[in-house]
């Protein structure tokens, strides 16, 4: 089993910053600064503005989901392991892509059946 504790630090440190980019944009629609526009006008763009955020948030959730099951495989030795095939995933692409739960083959066999 390889030591993966330096990916492991990588992951932490992008799940903290993923955790508090999701706060902000959760403060940032519900307007907790703010008063609601009274311009009918402004209050579309703002809903607008929203609509993105939420999409951005949304993206946002999934790949912090990916991060924490990452970390996890880490704690209970299963990192680097393909979890369709079983075969080791390779380091260039831990390292490029280090919440990879498949292999570059597993993977791309994925994004065909979509």
């Amino acid at each position: 089993m390889e030591d993966y504790q330096t990916i492991r630090a990588q992951l932490v440190a992008l799940r903290d910053e993923l955790e508090q980019r999701l706060q902000q944009i959760t403060s940032t629609i519900r307007h907790a600064d703010e008063p609601p526009e009274k311009d009918f006008a402004e209050q579309v763009t703002e809903r607008e503005s929203d609509e993105v955020l939420d999409a951005l948030g949304g993206a946002a959730r999934e790949k912090l989901s990916k991060i924490k099951r990452a970390i996890k495989r880490i704690d209970e030795s299963k990192y680097g392991e393909c979890i369709v095939c079983g075969k080791p995933i390779a380091r260039e692409r831990l390292e490029a892509l280090p919440y990879s739960d498949m292999c570059i083959i597993c993977a791309e066999k994925a994004s065909q059946t979509r």
